[in-house]
């Protein structure tokens, strides 16, 4: 039995074909917002909107986490929580409770359990001090998930929710269809959703998404992300800004996220981002856009500050943000 470590976990080697590594990272953030949009830690894309602005001071370390993932030939299995799961205050503990993130089986082309949707390219994600960052244009959640994987093609079925209806009448699975083209420039990703919808009285409604995603890269080091959905992605894209259900019909939004990453050396980066989505029935209209600098003091520790806004267009309500950020790589 040998252990070495990496830049991104500690691996203990049980025998040729065994092995539990571990991973995960402390990151430490301070946030300052000013403006009318009520919100915490970090933007989901929805919020109550204030009678004027405020303005906000507050630190946190609700993002750090930590994974394992046990190895034994054909079968991984991988395991991650971060400490969003409420609990504990600010006046004596700052406590948090741990939340699961993921948790699945992969053996061979097949996994089953909670993890990425496969409707999400993650490579297309935004580099972000902002926890949450553009998600108002990027497809993001997790889901439990029987998923087949066969070269450049995925197909999964994942469990269904429908947000603003009726969910406990759910009888039927999402289906989630993606193929992936990958090169020595990047990727690009074309997913289709498939979903059958029950709303407030009961009803069957079908819903069809459609995703373009990739991550390209540009000169040097550098990379342009894009993210493009339509149709009733719902839940799946912009976190709760969109719903799946809106009374008796289907929710139909366009949503979009465009970033791009510049290397200035061999250890500091900024990004630029912008995300917008926009619905049918409920006429939303919201963005977020920013702007960020980070630096590897060393391999593993890094440091960096991003300034931002949040929009609620159809409601005439933004809030500006400065956050410094600290992370330490397991």
């Amino acid at each position: 039995m040998s252990m070495s470590a990496t830049s991104s976990a500690y691996e203990i080697k049980l025998d040729d074909s065994q092995s539990i590594k571990f991973g995960g990272y402390i990151k430490i953030d301070g946030r300052y917002v000013d403006g009318n949009i009520a919100y915490r830690d970090f933007w989901i894309g929805s919020g109550s909107v204030l009678p004027e602005s405020q303005s906000q001071f507050k630190m946190f370390a609700n993002e750090s986490r930590i994974n394992t993932t046990y190895k034994n030939g054909d079968v991984t299995a991988f395991v991650e929580m971060d400490f969003y799961g409420g609990g504990g205050n600010e006046i004596i503990s700052n406590s948090s409770n741990p939340r699961l993130r993921h948790a699945f089986i992969k053996y061979k082309d097949v996994l089953v359990g909670q993890t990425w949707t496969t409707f999400m390219n993650t490579s297309a994600l935004a580099e972000t001090a902002d926890f949450a960052g553009p998600m108002v244009g990027e497809a993001f959640v997790r889901n439990n998930q029987i998923r087949y994987t066969r070269g450049a093609w995925q197909f999964s079925i994942e469990n269904p929710e429908s947000f603003g209806g009726d969910a406990s009448q759910d009888t039927a699975p999402d289906f989630v269809a993606k193929y992936t083209h990958s090169a020595d420039w990047g990727n690009v990703s074309v997913a289709g959703l498939f979903r059958s919808l029950t709303t407030v009285s009961g009803e069957s409604e079908s819903g069809v998404g459609l995703s373009i995603a990739g991550k390209v890269k540009t000169t040097g080091k550098d990379d342009f992300r894009f993210q493009f959905h339509t149709g009733n992605t719902g839940r799946y894209v912009g976190v709760v800004a969109a719903q799946d259900i809106v009374g008796e019909e289907a929710e139909e939004s366009t949503s979009y996220m465009v970033a791009y990453r510049h290397f200035w050396n061999d250890t500091s980066r900024s990004s630029v981002f912008y995300g917008n989505i926009t619905t049918d029935i409920t006429d939303v209209d919201r963005s977020h856009w920013g702007i960020n600098y980070f630096d590897n003091l060393t391999p593993k520790l890094s440091a960096g500050v991003e300034v931002g806004n949040f929009e609620m267009a159809e409601q005439d309500a933004d809030s500006n943000y400065v956050q410094f950020s600290v992370k330490y790589a397991l």
